[in-house]
């Protein structure tokens, strides 16, 4: 999984209020370059989003974002998310999923909770929220010091196409995660052609920087 993260770069963060839309939001995702897809449960649509993209988009690779709890996790898996990711680091979840063989990202700002995290033997983690936490810099500093660990980072939170190349030009930043690749007024308004143009945007600028 982190290898097919690796790829896609840039993860599109959907908050998804109404379930009609996951499929086409999903397809013009996919169109404009950016695959894998992190459906985040602040909704109560979002079980029902990611199961019907699974269903209808294939060739989507869609995951489960702001998992807080047990039954989340659980509801994650049965609708086929393909992978989980939280913003804060829950041991209890961390071993749930790995039971369940479910890929886990939690979600680390600082140094002690990132040394729990591998512990827990976790091997990726979301530093969250990433502009707020210390941005670029902070990972670096945390990398002086567990570079040796192979940690994997995947930076979301104040993440944008302004600055996004300084983060995925940190080899151990497999991936970021984006909210402005889907706005919520172009969500709102069903505008799928604008989205389907800032994802290939982002998939431009992942190209260009790593080839």
């Amino acid at each position: 999984m982190i290898e097919t993260l690796g790829k896609a770069g840039i993860i599109p963060v959907i908050v998804i209020e109404d379930e009609q839309q996951a499929v086409p939001l999903a397809r013009a995702l996919v169109a404009g370059g950016l695959p894998v897809l992190e459906v985040t449960f602040r909704t109560a649509a979002a079980a029902a989003a990611i199961a019907a993209i699974r269903r209808s988009v294939p060739e989507a690779v869609v995951g489960a974002g702001t998992v807080l709890s047990l039954e989340q996790l659980e509801r994650a898996k049965a609708a086929g998310a393909a992978f989980c990711v939280a913003p804060g680091f829950d041991p209890a979840i961390v071993a749930a999923a790995a039971a369940a063989g479910m890929p886990f990202c939690p979600g680390v700002a600082t140094a002690s909770e990132l040394s729990q995290a591998l512990s827990a033997g976790c091997k990726m983690v979301k530093f969250f929220p990433a502009e707020a936490a210390g941005g670029v810099g902070m990972i670096k500093n945390l990398l002086g010091a567990f570079r040796f660990t192979g940690v994997k980072f995947m930076p979301t939170g104040g993440v944008k196409i302004s600055n996004v190349e300084s983060y995925l030009s940190v080899p151990e930043i497999v991936c970021c995660g984006g909210t402005w690749i889907v706005p919520k007024d172009a969500l709102s308004k069903g505008d799928f052609a604008v989205i389907e143009s800032l994802a290939s945007e982002a998939s431009s600028l992942v190209r260009k920087i790593r080839g």
